[in-house]
């Protein structure tokens, strides 16, 4: 048996464990915040680049706006200035929403004699492109 003055090897350990239970603990927080600023500085660098990119996205989808404003005026003046049955042959053969937005920049009575001119299924398909522009209730998908 061991004197009382003297420390058993099992008392000995509960103490070792209660002195270091709180620098441990200190030492676990710290290498969390760590942790965490690492993975905080990561999503910044990840937002600042989606932020970038987003920013080159806009300016490319502005200068294609541009230019396809543009490009769809002077496809108007061309159309404006060709007979009807002409005009009618060649849209027919393009994209109805194309079509469908050049003859949207005619007179109504240009309009008239292009579609009168066109194969009745493309001049319908067309016309419902036109019409449902004007919804609001319309999704943007013209299909």
């Amino acid at each position: 048996m061991a004197p009382a003055g003297d420390i058993t090897s099992t008392d000995e350990v509960k103490q070792f464990c209660t002195n270091i239970a709180d620098p441990a603990r200190d030492q676990r927080y710290l290498l969390q915040k760590q942790e965490l600023e690492k993975l905080r500085a990561d999503i910044d660098s990840r937002v600042a680049e989606m932020d970038k990119r987003k920013a080159e996205y806009q300016d490319w989808l502005k200068r294609r706006d541009d230019f396809l404003k543009q490009a769809e005026a002077g496809l108007t003046d061309i159309y404006k200035k060709m007979k009807p049955d002409a005009a009618a042959l060649q849209l027919q053969d393009v994209r109805p929403e194309l079509a469908a937005a050049v003859i949207m920049r005619l007179g109504p009575r240009q309009s008239s004699l292009i579609l009168n001119e066109m194969d009745s299924t493309k001049a319908a398909k067309i016309a419902g492109i036109i019409a449902s522009a004007s919804d609001p209730n319309t999704s943007k998908d013209p299909s």
